[in-house]
């Protein structure tokens, strides 16, 4: 599942030793809703377009709204719902992924300088299993791991600067993902029949570059993933087996570009 991230068409750079990408598990994105601008907004709204390319030349298109909502000082929630289209040898196929719910908490700033913590989680849309012409698809073509995900994170900022750091635990798979390699005709994609993914850990960094007229912010921003054991699958034999490989770092490096909400 090594995918190169075009965020808003524009790429810096992408390493990968295999991991889950940003797109799917969507650790990547966590807290990103809290700092769409350098304004201080009671209501946020934010829509993001990605492209990519995978495995076996699969083409994605990967959309996501959200909706950020300030309490009070200390106190804020976001909620995002993720979309996308994939397209390759097996077909097309189109469908919503996942949502999102998260809560954030700030503490008092001092000397430019400030801390918050955040908590949400992850509900799919689907289990993973979507098929095109009743055939089973691999996970490069599904818009959902179809895991139930914890999500902590801590940030800290600094000026323009962001800091963060995050861990995705899946509580609960729903994943009823029916692919076999051996029976699709081709070796582009490894096997993941019932599927099982494995916590992921994050560090990234962010700097914020305001428009002249306040109407966009745009986000450079590297990403450090690390997917912390090894995913399995049932093989064709009913026996559970390890995916070689699928422990390991993931490096991003994008660039987004949003539009300032409204108060």
């Amino acid at each position: 599942m090594r995918k190169l991230l075009y965020i808003m068409l524009i790429v810096l750079a992408t390493t990968n030793s295999y991991a889950q990408g940003c797109s799917d598990a969507g650790i990547c994105s966590i807290g990103n809703n809290f700092s769409a601008s350098g304004k201080v907004l009671k209501n946020n709204v934010e829509f993001s377009v990605i492209f990519g390319k995978g495995e076996g030349d699969v083409s994605y298109f990967s959309n996501y709204i959200s909706y950020t909502r300030k309490i009070n000082d200390k106190i804020s929630w976001s909620s995002k719902v993720t979309f996308s289209s994939a397209s390759g040898s097996f077909g097309k196929r189109s469908a919503f992924g996942d949502a999102f719910l998260i809560g954030k908490y700030t503490f008092a700033a001092k000397d430019n300088k400030q801390w918050s913590i955040l908590l949400g989680s992850k509900i799919p849309f689907t289990t993973s299993n979507l098929k095109i012409n009743g055939f089973s698809l691999p996970l490069d073509y599904q818009s959902s791991l179809g895991t139930f995900d914890l999500l902590l994170a801590t940030n800290f900022k600094y000026k323009k600067w962001d800091f963060n750091s995050a861990i995705q635990i899946p509580v609960f798979n729903n994943n009823k993902n029916s692919y076999f390699e051996e029976f699709s005709g081709t070796d582009d994609f490894l096997s993941t029949n019932l599927f099982e993914r494995k916590s992921d850990a994050l560090f990234r960094a962010t700097y914020s570059i305001n428009t002249k007229n306040q109407k966009f912010t745009f986000k450079p921003n590297v990403l450090f993933i690390y997917h912390l054991s090894e995913d399995s699958f049932e093989n064709i034999y009913g026996k559970r087996e390890n995916i070689i490989g699928s422990e390991g770092l993931t490096i991003n490096g994008n660039l987004i570009s949003t539009p300032v909400g409204c108060n």
